[in-house]
């Protein structure tokens, strides 16, 4: 069976690239390993001027003019006239993105994991697939990446609870004794909230992160009892999104922050341009620019705060002052990027 397009990777990447393909006529195929598209281990946080300008209001749970900024020695509250930072069900979103995908004439199947590639074609469990284009929007395991022999080195750790209710605040708290060059969260969605902790694999282990996460969590008096924690790998070594037929989207790319961890704004701006490439629409956008551009100062600005422990103990305190004082803009932390209005 041919396809000009297949997708492996039912993410927010693979979606994105799948309807934009369908959109233009193309014959794509989307394969997830998964029975379900959607769920995934996210603490559900998009960027106002990033994935929230793709995505409906109805998917959205909850939105934040305001972010709770704490440390070990400064607690700040940014307010800003628009909002900062939505809250998502990952699984909504899927599905709203596959119903979109399947709208345009793509084909989706679940539940059928790809177990090898050649040059033109892929091998699932049951069936094997010819293809013009293959786009790797699989994740931070990514099989394609690992086809075309990139390594990846550049890893983060999320680990986090879902508590029943809506807690009032997002908070961000950032303390090296508990989360390295990371930082713990509170996500707060419609009926439940996400409460986590990110932080570069190389600087912890997951067994210390999440120890540092309790921690913090006992501070709050945030309860885990009965819950059991999820985590996942977010990759943001990137090394190039373009190889032949071949594209790398989203997470597979390592277009996640490795400050923040952030990816969904990445997954459907680099997902909607391996599309355009494959319609021969263009080559780049201003805004796969402009992410290349902040992933790129991500990476300087953790690979300076983890340098040492003097570093890794002030950075953290000095970008807070910088907030707290206007001297920095709080969507220089983001991925996505447009002008805002603070109150």
């Amino acid at each position: 069976m041919h396809f000009q397009a297949i997708i492996i990777g039912g993410g927010p990447a693979g979606l994105a690239c799948a309807a934009a393909l369908a959109e233009e006529g193309r014959d794509t195929l989307l394969l997830e390993r998964r029975n379900q598209i959607g769920p995934k281990v996210c603490a559900g946080g998009i960027t106002w001027s990033g994935a929230a300008r793709y995505i409906p209001g109805h998917v959205i749970e909850r939105t934040f003019h305001e972010q709770h900024i704490t440390s070990g020695l400064q607690k700040i509250v940014l307010k800003y006239a628009v909002p900062i930072v939505s809250t998502i069900d990952r699984k909504n979103l899927g599905q709203w993105m596959a119903a979109r995908a399947k709208k345009a004439g793509a084909v989706l199947r679940t539940g059928e994991q790809v177990k090898g590639i050649e040059e033109n074609r892929v091998r699932t469990g049951s069936r094997t697939y010819r293809f013009d284009y293959l786009i790797g929007a699989d994740g931070s395991d990514s099989l394609v990446r690992r086809y075309l022999g990139l390594p990846t080195t550049r890893v983060g750790v999320g680990i986090q609870y879902h508590l029943q209710g809506g807690l009032p605040d997002m908070v961000w708290h950032l303390d090296p004794r508990l989360f390295k060059s990371g930082y713990g969260w509170i996500f707060p969605h419609r009926d439940t909230t996400s409460v986590g902790a990110y932080a570069w694999r190389r600087d912890m282990k997951p067994s210390a992160l999440k120890a540092g996460l309790h921690q913090w969590m006992d501070r709050r008096n945030l309860s885990r009892r009965g819950l059991s924690p999820r985590a996942g790998l977010i990759n943001f070594d990137y090394r190039g999104w373009r190889f032949g037929n071949f594209f790398l989207a989203g997470d597979a790319a390592g277009l996640a922050s490795g400050i923040t961890g952030e990816g969904i704004h990445s997954a459907i701006i680099s997902g909607k341009l391996a599309a355009c490439c494959i319609t021969n629409q263009r080559e780049t956008s201003p805004e796969m620019r402009l992410l290349l551009r902040k992933h790129r100062l991500h990476a300087k600005l953790l690979k300076l705060i983890g340098r040492n422990r003097f570093t890794l103990r002030v950075m953290p305190e000095m970008l807070i002052m910088a907030l707290r004082l206007g001297l920095l803009d709080y969507r220089a932390l983001e991925l996505g990027s447009s002008p805002v209005s603070k109150s």
